[in-house]
């Protein structure tokens, strides 16, 4: 393709180059350093003057504060330099929990990235399974939500030999849409599971809404972190009379005692797209597996790059 170029943070170097082999592409050389005052500094090795697409990929994880402020440098780099449009590719968006002011003096942080995406010169955003899809308002610019749910339903068709007699399970209230959306591309039954947390990261309380005795449970979420509310909802399914319980996570942070509560709990498998490196957390943990995501977004690029709908990969997984 020609008047495109693609360049790479560092927070999932591996993505970006199956996405740029995915569309046949070289990676755009960058540099990137940091000064012994911990400054982030980065120097994009390639002319951009006048491309009509410069492409930078970037994921929320690792070091999200680190990655985030140099994806904002590369992003003001290629505009600066002349780039036409610069879209930051952005698989997991960072700060989308903290998307609504829940209490006096809360932050909303997802419209202050939002904000600094902006002002930083991006001018199309491409991310996925955003935390709430309202945070598309956030921005004064395109942003395209792409979904796993296609590649998920995938999944689930070629690995769940008893698919048909499963129920999908939202781990709690907020997820009902994801998981009913989901069910009826299947045409099963839904649960989902009513949490009461006394503060953060804790849940106090879980309630059962649905059936899933003498049934294959199949917990859905857009993201897992602590990963103290799908254990405790595995135990509860499998209380409840299921015969077994798999999860499917958009995003897999996996951060603090999280790879010790999956190895305790009683998955059969704990399946992530690689939105989030993975590698790391599967060489401790042998019931995460992944599902690559690659395709959608680079056929999410290619489209965007040639003015062809993206509403395609809302339903269908590219060849």
């Amino acid at each position: 393709m020609p008047n495109i170029k693609i360049f790479s943070g560092s927070s999932h170097q591996d993505l970006s180059q199956k996405i740029a082999d995915r569309l046949g592409l070289e990676l755009g050389k960058v540099v990137t350093k940091k000064f012994s005052n911990q400054e982030t500094c980065v120097e994009i090795d390639k002319s951009v003057r006048g491309e009509d697409d410069v492409y930078i990929v970037q994921s929320g994880c690792g070091e999200i504060n680190d990655n985030l402020m140099e994806l904002l440098i590369m992003i003001n780099a290629c505009k600066i330099a002349s780039a036409s449009r610069v879209t930051a590719v952005i698989p997991c968006f960072p700060y989308a929990r903290q998307d609504k002011k829940d209490k006096s003096r809360a932050p909303i942080s997802a419209k202050l990235v939002a904000n600094m995406l902006s002002v930083a010169g991006a001018d199309h955003i491409i991310t996925m399974d955003l935390h709430a899809s309202q945070i598309q308002g956030f921005f004064d610019i395109p942003v395209d939500n792409l979904y796993a749910e296609p590649a998920v339903l995938k999944w689930i068709r070629e690995n769940i030999s008893e698919w048909r007699n499963c129920t999908i399970v939202s781990p709690d209230a907020g997820g009902a849409k994801r998981v009913t959306s989901i069910a009826d591309r299947l045409n099963v039954d839904f649960a989902l599971i009513h949490k009461e947390r006394k503060k953060a990261n804790e849940v106090d309380r879980m309630v059962l809404v649905g059936d899933v005795k003498d049934r294959v449970a199949i917990l859905v979420d857009d993201m897992a972190d602590t990963c103290g509310t799908i254990c405790h909802a595995a135990d509860k399914l499998l209380s409840a009379g299921a015969t077994r319980v798999y999860a499917i996570l958009t995003h897999g942070i996996f951060s603090g005692p999280a790879i010790s509560r999956i190895n305790n709990a009683c998955f059969e498998a704990v399946v992530v797209t690689n939105t989030i490196p993975q590698e790391d957390k599967m060489k401790h943990c042998s019931k995460i597996q992944v599902i690559d995501i690659s395709m959608i977004l680079a056929e999410a690029i290619r489209r965007t790059h040639n003015g062809e709908s993206v509403s395609y990969l809302f339903s269908h997984v590219p060849l």
